[in-house]
């Protein structure tokens, strides 16, 4: 697909928009007093494939979350800061590598060239956040609702608030909890603006409706060549959310790295437990870090055929798999080993 390519902006060690690759993001969701839990929660998303970690700033207490993550992981950190400009200028001197404000919320012009200048002089960019439940009384006057135009005339009036102070490493995200609101109103911000644009569906959901939600929002866009980090936010344990959005680029061919599954829904013809053995082979793909494609199939007569881009993979007949690589049958085993022995020639590859 060809992708817009937007102004690059670094945030630490990660470029944001250009040509570099989509970026994968996340947020804590340990109470921002709980700094032990914070730098914990932040390891195991490190881990998980996190490439840019966001933090709740909400007072000047939890400014001291900066370092202290910080000492512990290696990507980088932004503050989410609402209304207080001094808790920018403070998470700034502390090393934040990038801080999510809206330049509007946080007063005068003299606040607002306060934190545009200790940015600039950090190289700490700032990432303007419109929610389609908080727009200014104005725009929504206008509108009368928050449509996508009035969710991309806030992105560009508080873009214009940083760029008056010769501000321009910005990066822009438009949520909503509605998809087609969210996929329109990216879509008029790119054609009027080059910053890179983070996706995200705000208020998604559980892990259930909140993928579903995500995957049609920010896959949409992102086929159309449109964003440059993400967000699949859920109401869960923020390290499911890195691991759908790694899901969604490599669904997408945005992402290489790590086993891709291909597996048939079953119908009538099938005669082993596929749905068990898929969910297994699933799991223990989860620890395979070889770019390949595996495919498990119900189907002994069709199943190689069908899946023959696949490199490695299983086709069921009555209580025997075939084993094959690139459509070819390599042996054929019990049902009962079938997992092994996929497991087995995975490793041989």
């Amino acid at each position: 697909m060809e992708r817009r390519i937007s102004k690059a902006v670094r945030c630490g060690t990660v470029t944001i928009g250009g040509d570099a690759p989509v970026s994968v993001q996340s947020m804590s969701n340990v109470i921002a007093s709980d700094v032990e839990g914070n730098v914990r929660q932040a390891k195991a998303l490190a881990a998980a494939g996190c490439e840019i970690l966001r933090i709740a700033v909400p007072d000047m207490e939890a400014v001291r979350l900066i370092p202290a993550i910080k000492n512990e992981i290696s990507i980088p950190l932004v503050a989410d800061i609402h209304f207080d400009y001094r808790l920018a200028l403070e998470s700034v001197a502390a090393g934040i590598d990038k801080v999510r404000i809206n330049p509007g919320n946080i007063g005068d012009d003299d606040r607002v060239r306060e934190v545009a200048v200790a940015c600039r002089q950090r190289g700490v960019p700032i990432r303007i956040g419109v929610n389609a439940g908080s727009l200014e009384k104005e725009i929504l006057a206008k509108y009368g609702s928050p449509t996508p135009q009035a969710l991309c005339d806030s992105a560009l009036y508080h873009a214009s608030l940083l760029e008056k102070f010769d501000f321009d490493d910005i990066v822009l995200s438009l949520k909503s909890s509605d998809v087609q609101t969210m996929h329109d109103a990216y879509t008029l911000v790119a054609q009027r603006c080059p910053y890179p644009l983070h996706l995200g569906v705000t208020e998604a959901g559980t892990p259930r409706m909140g993928l579903v939600k995500s995957a049609a929002g920010i896959g949409g866009l992102l086929l159309k060549g449109l964003g440059d980090t993400i967000r699949v936010s859920l109401t869960a344990d923020p390290v499911e959310e890195v691991r759908a959005a790694h899901d969604l680029l490599r669904a997408l061919g945005l992402r290489r790295g790590g086993a891709r599954l291909v597996s048939c829904p079953t119908c009538g013809r099938t005669q082993v437990a596929l749905i068990d053995i898929a969910s297994e082979v699933e799991r223990r793909l989860e620890t395979v870090d070889k770019d390949i494609a595996v495919a498990v199939m119900g189907c002994i007569v069709n199943g190689p055929g069908e899946a023959r881009e696949a490199d490695i993979g299983m086709a069921g007949g009555k209580g025997k798999f075939a084993i094959f690589k690139k459509g070819e049958v390599i042996k054929t085993v019990d049902e009962a080993v079938a997992v092994d022995a996929l497991m087995d020639e995975i490793a041989r590859l």
